[in-house]
């Protein structure tokens, strides 16, 4: 695309931006297979919980200090935006000259020769990027949302920026569509360096108690997919299908933005059904947790986890929730739609008798267009689909009707399926 910066490997200022301990071990591996070449590295971290205040730092995690030396220097974007929430907080148009002329001079950025952010449709990856200008931009991805279309479209003075898209390879096969409408190409971080960093920071994880089984935590009821009541149902509904499976020995891994209200609900759930239950930390990496305890089986709903204890650890893992998920998500545009949809057809199905079912077959590759161009039609022209069996498990009726994919219901059609609706 004309205008776009190239990313050149100097040796001058590099700015990294994460937000999580998997996202910092994502840039650790860039950075040791060279990817981002020699000079000096500033990595900014946030901590964007809903209560910033009462969650672990990013930076004062233990598994984060074997990453520290790849890094000069390592700043809080909480504490320069205090007591504004990162993911809320931007710039208004006529405060940008000054808010950049502030953040360069606080975090001595004279001249920037790469910009690296995670998560760059929103803040407080786009906010910095509005912040930090003039230089060339490099996103990383986080996790399956990469496989899916960009969440909200991009100023044409970022996008223009932007050379290229580092991620893992999480599903072989499969090519990001984030920044895809922008012709930014896709890079794969080595499995080999990935794999190096987790076990450099397993080395110093703390001690974790055994488990046969596993269970990966999310915060679905704080995206507002699910209520409260029903996430805390979910993971009860998990462990019990885990004990039917004859698991007695299970460890609940908490999602770092989850809070701790969904331990409290499990453990007392754990006691009720004679289970022996093991809270791992809420800033231990699931990767880190894998490869000490190694599991049997490994249970959640649609956390990128699943893929990666199964991709790079060959653990069995289950998927349990996701039907649930893809009818309560909305607007169909949701970014989680294309990583819940990834998850529900390459994954087994764990049911409320323990047994694992495979998913039917299916053309991942086409799913995950065809739902990507629903989600962003005009974004993606060239990714409607043909001759697709438009599964009503992903496809919703309408937007199907909405974009031309299947005909409009005619009054007789309507009047029917009021009439067996109400049978």
């Amino acid at each position: 695309m004309t205008g776009r910066s190239e990313v050149v490997a100097g040796h001058g200022t590099k700015v990294f931006y994460a937000s999580t301990l998997f996202g910092a071990m994502s840039l650790a591996a860039g950075i040791d297979e060279g990817r981002f070449g020699a000079g000096r590295r500033v990595l900014i971290v946030s901590t964007n919980a809903a209560i910033p205040e009462v969650a672990v730092p990013l930076d004062r995690t233990p598994g984060f200090a074997v990453l520290r030396s790849r890094f000069d220097e390592v700043h809080s974007w909480n504490e320069l935006i205090a007591p504004l929430h990162p993911s809320d907080w931007r710039a208004r148009v006529i405060e940008v000259p000054m808010m950049e002329r502030l953040i360069r001079g606080h975090l001595g950025l004279d001249q920037v020769d790469e910009l690296v952010l995670e998560s760059i449709p929103v803040p407080p990856a786009r906010t910095i990027a509005g912040l930090v200008r003039d230089c060339p931009i490099t996103v990383y991805s986080d996790g399956l949302m990469s496989y899916g279309p960009t969440r909200d479209p991009l100023p044409a003075e970022t996008f223009r920026r932007v050379g290229r898209l580092l991620h893992l390879d999480l599903v072989p096969g499969l090519t990001p569509l984030l920044l895809s409408e922008y012709g930014v190409p896709s890079t794969v971080l080595t499995d080999e360096a990935f794999l190096s960093i987790v076990r450099e920071v397993s080395a110093t994880a703390p001690d974790m108690l055994g488990g046969e089984a596993m269970i990966l935590g999310q915060y679905l009821s704080a995206l507002d997919i699910v209520t409260p009541e029903e996430e805390a149902g979910l993971h009860e509904s998990m462990l019990r299908a885990m004990t039917a499976r004859g698991h007695d020995k299970v460890v609940f891994k908490p999602h770092p933005s989850a809070g701790r209200d969904h331990a409290r609900r499990l453990r007392a759930a754990a006691e009720r059904l004679g289970v022996r239950l093991v809270v791992a930390g809420e800033s231990v990496p699931a990767e880190v947790c894998f490869a000490a305890l190694r599991p049997r089986l490994v249970v959640g709903c649609f956390s990128t986890g699943l893929v990666t204890a199964s991709r790079y650890f060959g653990l069995p893992v289950a998927t349990y929730g996701t039907e649930l998920v893809l009818e309560r998500l909305a607007p169909y545009e949701n970014s989680n739609r294309v990583p819940v949809t990834i998850v529900d057809a390459l994954l087994p199905r764990l049911s409320a008798d323990g047994e694992l079912r495979d998913p039917p077959p299916v053309d991942l590759a086409a799913l995950v267009r065809a739902v990507g161009y629903c989600m962003q039609a005009d974004a993606y022209p060239e990714l409607r689909p043909e001759d697709v069996s438009f599964d009503p498990r992903y496809f919703k009726r309408k937007r199907l009707e909405t974009l031309g994919l299947t005909a409009k219901p005619t009054a007789l059609t309507r009047l029917r399926r009021k009439l067996r609706a109400a049978l």
